[in-house]
């Protein structure tokens, strides 16, 4: 178990460093590049055997406790060590995590998105999961920062160098807000470690605070939070987002809404609940309010683009539909109850399966079509995806009201838990403006049905004799096998979490109990 970890961590920056070098002649195939791309899916194939590995060996019935823990002195001078292992919490992102990097190398592997060399996107690509599957299994302060850093330069260039229109811009844009806000974040790492004497987190949630005093609490929440705000992305600090998505190439897409956004919400789970309590419960109101916002903002500009005229990117829609749901998250973290937070953990997981389905299938409607202008799409009389690719409609009405929370699908559980920790939250919050946010929050859900809704209809439905928008032939290709292949994993995972969501709580509560009772629950 010691090892799985260690290697689903390490493999993938040594086999970036494989992709570098030239193919052995056996190997290459029909062409070098098919043969790099051949390495990725590989690598990333090996990945997710390790990691599924690792779940089947996990002692489920004590998922509060790490396991699979390697802890190796790094710097003594600073206490710093290599500290690795994994608990309830973080197990389902891995696996997630996993999931969603090999099924993208497999979707490159057939579609290979305009750009570049291949060679330098597997290895930015094995190198962005490296430095995400660190984030979810290190339990070191400075080893999380350098791990959670360790992702912005790969997804740079992955939107720079292989994204659409505007993609320089939206990439600056990402790596700027992100490593301004990184740059806090350290001071408040720093704050905590120096001032408890030790990074590692294990220790600082079995101390719960006490080594820490209110106001090095405070300060460590405010620094810490923004840096994680700006990475989740909470309202107002999110715009860099849509930009980043529109730009993007759908893999990357994928892999920021999939991964990428979860990290953020994850370090407020890992570490400033248990590590600063009095600090967190002073920010819980506002970070409530900020979520609730972000639900309502989130989903009335989903609303706006959708409508007709308003020539509405369709992958920019998406991704303001992504501000919405991690609202949601935040608002169940806010609450800092048992309730609030496993429906963060089970929203963060459902966000990442039917989001990244869901930009799965913008990407290939954006292939067909050359466009990802909803109006454009739609056309006079709507895309009529039912008559002319009837599986491909199918799929996307499922995932889309998958993402609306319909009961018996993965998204339900996660934003109705959310709004059962708001209703009632941790003692010493106030609960009239907590019952706010969950009115707010409630809201946002008949927005999200009403602009996914309008999505369906204008792209699905339709006469599929008629010429929608410009596209220049009536036939259209419906689903292919190998975005049968990629896709499906995820449309049937939304499915099982969605009627069987003791799979994933029976992981997180009892280390969310603990969590939340410093260590000694």
């Amino acid at each position: 178990m010691q090892f799985l970890l260690a290697f689903v961590v390490a493999a993938p920056l040594l086999g970036a460093a494989a992709a570098l070098l030239p193919a052995p002649p056996g190997l290459k195939g029909k062409s070098p590049e098919q043969a790099v791309l051949r390495h990725g899916v590989t690598v990333t194939g090996v990945i997710l055997a390790a990691a599924i590995a690792l779940a089947l060996g996990f002692d489920h019935d004590a998922p509060a406790r790490f396991q699979a823990t390697t802890d190796i002195s790094w710097i003594p001078a600073l206490n710093v060590r290599i500290h690795l292992g994994i608990d309830g919490i973080s197990l389902p992102l891995l696996l997630m995590t996993a999931l969603l990097f090999f099924l993208c190398a497999l979707y490159s592997y057939f579609k290979f998105p305009e750009g570049p060399s291949p060679k330098a996107f597997v290895a930015l690509l094995l190198v962005l999961e490296s430095g995400t599957l660190a984030t979810f299994a290190v339990l070191d302060l400075l080893l999380f920062f350098l791990a959670f850093e360790m992702v912005l330069i790969p997804m740079y260039f992955l939107i720079a160098r292989w994204g659409g229109a505007q993609r320089q811009a939206a990439a600056w844009k990402f790596i700027l807000y992100t490593l301004l806000g990184s740059v806090v974040m350290l001071l408040g790492l720093l704050l905590i470690g120096l001032n408890s004497g030790t990074f590692d987190m294990v220790a600082l949630a079995s101390d719960n605070g006490r080594e820490l005093s209110h106001t090095t609490q405070l300060l460590a929440v405010f620094a810490i939070g923004i840096g994680l705000a700006v990475k989740t992305p909470m309202w107002p600090l999110h715009s860099w987002l849509p930009d980043a998505h529109t730009a993007a190439p759908t893999v990357g897409s994928v892999l920021l809404a999939g991964v990428l956004l979860k990290m953020g919400t994850y370090g407020f789970v890992r570490i400033l609940l248990p590590a600063t309590p009095d600090g967190m419960a002073t920010f819980a109101p506002y970070l409530g309010a900020f979520a609730a916002i972000g639900i309502v903002y989130g989903s009335l500009a989903c609303l706006s683009l959708a409508r007709k005229g308003n020539k509405g990117d369709l992958k920019r829609l998406i991704a303001y539909s992504s501000v919405g749901h991690m609202g949601f998250v935040l608002l169940g973290i806010a609450s800092m109850t048992p309730t609030g937070v496993n429906g963060a953990l089970f929203a963060n997981i459902a966000h990442g399966l039917i989001t990244g389905l869901l930009f799965f299938l913008v990407g290939a409607l954006k292939d067909r079509y050359k466009t990802a202008d909803l109006d454009t799409l739609a056309g006079a009389t709507g895309a009529a995806l039912y008559g002319r690719a009837p599986r491909l409609g199918a799929l996307l009405a499922f995932a889309a009201v998958a993402s609306l929370g319909l009961p018996g699908l993965a998204g339900f559980w996660g934003e109705m838990l959310a709004l059962f920790g708001a209703f009632d939250p941790a003692q010493g919050l106030s609960r009239p403006a907590f019952l706010t946010y969950m009115a707010f929050g409630a809201f946002g859900t008949l927005l999200t049905a009403a602009y996914l809704l309008i999505v369906v209809r204008r792209i699905c439905m339709g006469d599929p004799k008629a010429r929608p928008g410009s596209e220049p032939a009536l036939e259209l290709a419906d689903i292919q096998r190998y975005e049968f292949a990629a896709w499906t994993p995820l449309a049937a995972l939304t499915v099982l979490a969605g009627l069987w969501p003791a799979v994933l709580l029976g992981l997180t509560d009892p280390a969310v109990q603990k969590l939340l009772a410093g260590g000694n629950a």
